[in-house]
């Protein structure tokens, strides 16, 4: 396996990976009808990601089977505060979950966020994945919903904790 920055030329299949991970993985704490009108605002790649520097792929044997970064400005509003690094968009392949390849991506986003200054993570959770961001030091702080489109409501978990993690 291999990690790297991904790119613009990446967009493809970090959108194959979303729309492979993100059904499967959320199926079972989220019910249909809030998946299907979520999934296609969520399943997207985002150009402003590709584009950063920071948001990384984890690639095995010629595919994608991970994505995940941060960036300093928080997800929608760019706003930023110094110290705080906002972890975004991060997925696996439902085949290779438990495999080690979110922990990898995290602990990349430590590296490159502790170098830039960042001493906090926050993160917008599905509820699906608030385990994964606990084993990585995070906690919950809130329970909030994201408009998905002018009709759906999408509950997260708004997590935080220190930029160097768990050991």
């Amino acid at each position: 396996m291999m990690i790297r920055i991904a790119g613009l030329d990446d967009f493809s299949a970090v959108e194959a990976l979303l729309g492979r991970s993100y059904p499967a993985m959320m199926a079972t704490a989220y019910e249909e009808r809030v998946l299907a009108r979520a999934l296609p605002f969520m399943t997207k790649a985002k150009v402003e990601l590709l584009t950063s520097g920071t948001f990384y792929i984890v690639e095995d044997e010629g595919h994608v089977v991970g994505c995940g970064g941060w960036t300093s400005g928080a997800p929608g509003s760019g706003e930023s505060v110094e110290g705080l690094a906002h972890l975004r968009h991060f997925a696996v392949d439902p085949a290779r979950a438990r495999h080690g390849i979110g922990r990898s991506i995290f602990t990349q986003c430590a590296r490159t966020a502790s170098a830039e200054g960042a001493v906090r993570f926050q993160a917008f959770s599905g509820l699906n994945a608030e385990p994964f961001y606990a084993r990585m030091g995070l906690v919950r702080l809130k329970v909030v919903s994201i408009p998905m489109g002018s009709d759906v409501a999408f509950p997260s978990v708004l997590m935080e904790g220190p930029v160097g993690g768990r050991p």
